[in-house]
C-alpha cells in the first residue's frame, strides 16, 4: 500500500489537528490515561526526521550561514523574548508564562519543511534550519528557560538538557544513520514517515488536551490569545526581517515558517514532566493552531506566486 503524499498529508494534518483536539477534549478521561506515551511518541516523530535527513543537509549551512544565523537570532532571540512580552501584557499566571516561554525556546516544528514546501519556500534551508535549531535546542532551551523565567520558578537546567538530548538528539541521529544505511532502498520513507508523524502528532495533542480538559475551559480563550499573538509575530517578524536582509521572497517565507512554526510537543513534554499541566497548556493549543495559521500562510503565498507569474507574461506583452 502507497502513502498518501506529503503535500496531501500537509494539507489535512490542520483538520486531523482540531479533530484530535476535540476528541481529546471530548473524551478526557480515555486520552488521559495515555500520558506516558507522549514522550515515547515524541521521540518516534524525531527518529522519523532523522530517517528524512543527511549530512548533506548540514552541510548546507555552510553555504546558507548568514541566513542561518539570522534564523536562530530569531528563532532562540525574539520568540523567547515575544513570549515574555505576550505573558506581561496578558496578565498570564506564572505556569502560563513558563509554558509559553517554553514553548518560545524550542526549535522549528517538524511540520515546517512541508508548509514550506507548500508555500514556494526553499526546502532544503528549511531542512538546515530545523535540524541546525533542533541541535541548538539542547543546550538553548533549558538555558533561555532558566534565564528569563528562572527567578519566578526553579528550572532543573541539566535535567532538562539530558532529556532534550534523550528526547531529540538521539533518535534524530539514530535516524540518519538507518537512512545511510537504508534510504536508497526505501524511497517512499518521506511519505511513511510524514504519516505517522502527523498521527503520533495528533494523538500527543489529544492527550495534553485530555490533561488540561479542566484548564482549557477555564483559561482557553486566554492562552489562545496569547498562542495566536506569539506565532503571529513570528511569522511576520520571520518574513520582514529575512525579506529586509535579502530582498528574496523566497527566503522570507521559508525563515517565517520557520520562525513561527515551534516544535511545540517538545515544549509540552518538558512543561507535563517538569512543571505540570498547567505550564503544557500553551505548548497544547500551540501545536493545533501553529499548523492551522500555517497552512494558511502557505495557501496565501501559493495564490501570491500565482499571480506574480500570471502578471509576469502580460508584462512581458505590453
Amino acid at each position: 500500500m502507497r502513502p498518501p503524499g506529503t503535500t496531501a498529508i500537509a494539507l489535512g494534518f490542520p483538520l486531523w489537528a482540531l479533530l484530535m483536539a476535540a476528541a481529546g477534549y471530548r473524551f478526557a478521561d480515555t486520552f488521559a490515561a495515555g500520558a506516558s506515551l507522549i514522550v515515547p511518541f515524541l521521540i518516534a516523530i524525531m527518529f522519523g526526521m532523522g530517517l528524512t535527513l543527511r549530512m548533506a543537509d548540514f552541510k548546507r549551512a555552510v553555504s546558507r550561514w548568514p541566513v542561518v544565523i539570522l534564523g536562530l537570532v530569531l528563532q532562540y532571540g525574539l520568540m523567547p523574548l515575544a513570549a515574555v512580552a505576550i505573558a506581561a501584557l496578558l496578565g498570564l499566571s506564572r505556569d502560563l508564562t513558563l509554558g509559553l516561554v517554553l514553548v518560545g525556546s524550542v526549535a522549528g516544528g517538524t511540520a515546517s519543511n512541508v508548509i514550506t514546501f507548500l508555500a514556494g519556500g526553499d526546502v532544503a534551508l528549511s531542512i538546515t534550519l530545523t535540524s541546525i535549531s533542533t541541535l541548538v535546542a539542547v543546550g538553548a532551551t533549558p538555558c533561555l528557560t532558566w534565564a528569563l523565567v528562572g527567578t519566578q520558578i526553579g528550572v532543573p537546567v541539566v535535567s532538562m538538557l539530558v532529556s532534550i538530548a534523550k528526547i531529540v538528539v538521539a533518535p534524530v541521529a539514530i535516524g540518519m544513520a538507518v537512512n545511510h544505511w537504508i534510504g536508497a532502498r526505501w524511497p517512499e520513507r518521506d511519505n511513511w514517515c510524514a504519516l505517522f508523524s502527523a498521527a503520533a502528532i495528533g494523538s500527543v495533542i489529544a492527550i495534553i488536551v485530555a490533561l488540561n480538559a479542566g484548564d482549557i475551559a477555564r483559561l482557553g480563550p486566554q492562552v489562545l490569545l496569547a498562542v495566536v499573538a506569539h506565532n503571529a509575530i513570528g511569522l511576520a517578524a520571520g518574513f520582514g526581517l529575512a525579506w529586509l536582509v535579502s530582498r528574496d521572497a523566497i527566503v522570507a517565507r521559508t525563515l517565517a515558517i520557520e520562525v513561527g512554526m515551534q516544535n511545540s510537543g517538545l515544549a509540552v513534554a518538558l512543561a507535563q514532566q517538569y512543571f505540570g499541566p498547567v505550564a503544557a497548556l500553551p505548548g497544547a493549543i500551540f501545536s493545533v493552531w501553529h499548523n492551522v495559521s500555517g497552512a494558511l500562510f502557505a495557501a496565501a503565498c501559493a495564490r501570491s506566486s500565482r499571480r506574480v507569474e500570471r502578471e509576469l507574461p502580460a508584462r512581458g506583452q505590453a
